[in-house]
């Protein structure tokens, strides 16, 4: 499967057109593996008794993100591709949820929460971009 989209890979510090040819050429894959990073390296200070809890939550829905952006740039058809961009866009409100309760637990600093909190905005957005692009793509064929 490959997509000609706009502004879709990150060289440096300017964004230029390409052929999709792996999910890893998908701009919003590679900014949800940051996210993902980030929760990663943000968890480590969360109190020792949420290591089963919070955090492990946290961070497998920090993963699930770009784990089903790359499986649905995998499958064979557009709609299976868009239903696994869903399922990460879900994903994406879950994460919201889990880092607005680290925050009012205390867990994240003010600073911090707003710079993940951003950085999380983006990847939704852009997903819900790619999603709505795909679903057009599909609605006009004949």
């Amino acid at each position: 499967m490959a997509f000609v989209i706009p502004y879709v890979i990150e060289r440096g510090d300017k964004m230029t057109a390409a052929r999709i040819r792996t999910f890893k050429d998908l701009l919003v894959w590679q900014k949800a593996m940051e996210l993902s990073v980030e929760v990663y390296r943000l968890t480590k200070n969360y109190p020792s008794d949420e290591r089963y809890g919070l955090t492990a939550e946290t961070r497998k829905t920090s993963r699930s993100i770009p784990y089903n952006i790359a499986e649905g740039h995998k499958r064979g058809s557009t709609v299976e591709y868009i239903r696994f961009l869903g399922i990460a866009a879900g994903s994406t409100g879950e994460l919201e949820t889990q880092l607005l309760l680290s925050s009012r637990l205390g867990y994240l600093k003010q600073e911090i929460a707003e710079g993940v909190l951003a950085l999380h905005a983006e990847v939704e957005r852009m997903l819900d971009s790619l999603i709505r692009s795909l679903k057009a793509k599909i609605n006009a064929k004949p």
